[in-house]
């Protein structure tokens, strides 16, 4: 099925009631998290609990929560909104205490059935050298994967003017 078309069937949201996870794998700039962010207003538009969050924002607040003991309460904040949305991981590389947190969120939303965006710049291929171990990293993985859909993003970034545009207009 055509990019396209698979992208816009995620806008009647059928994958929220199914529980299924999204995971958006492209380059800097080709319109990951613009694509998150629209599925999320579009989920917030159906009355559907949602959050959206970088991975290092998220984890840097479980860790926190660690220190003055309300992880337990903190973790709730990730796994209980109809759906999740985890921007940019892998941009930077996790420890083995914030990659085993981001295990504890993915494995209990998977359990519990509830969508998870993920935007991604990472092949799970590689996923092993962003997260602590390979061992973690294939544990997370195979919790996505399982009821997923995956979507690869090509191009170049959006970001950076085209070639044929004309950067100086000419002065009237």
């Amino acid at each position: 099925m055509e990019l396209k078309t698979r992208i816009l069937r995620l806008m009647d949201l059928e994958f929220l009631a199914k529980g299924t996870s999204v995971i958006i794998i492209g380059n800097p700039g080709t319109g990951k998290t613009f694509l998150a962010r629209i599925l999320g207003w579009r989920a917030c538009q159906a009355n559907q609990r949602v959050l959206f969050t970088t991975a290092m924002d998220m984890l840097n607040h479980l860790l926190a929560s660690q220190v003055d003991h309300s992880l337990v309460r903190k973790l709730r904040v990730y796994t209980e909104p109809t759906l999740l949305i985890v921007d940019e991981l892998g941009y930077l590389s996790l420890d083995q205490q914030t990659s085993n947190l981001l295990y504890q969120v993915i494995s209990t939303r998977h359990g519990e059935k509830r969508s998870t965006i993920i935007t991604t710049n990472t092949a799970f291929s590689d996923w092993g050298n962003i997260l602590y171990n390979t061992t973690i990293a294939t544990a997370i993985a195979d919790r996505l994967v399982e009821n997923s859909e995956v979507f690869l993003l090509g191009g170049d970034s959006l970001r950076k003017p085209s070639r044929n545009q004309n950067q100086n207009p000419p002065a009237e």
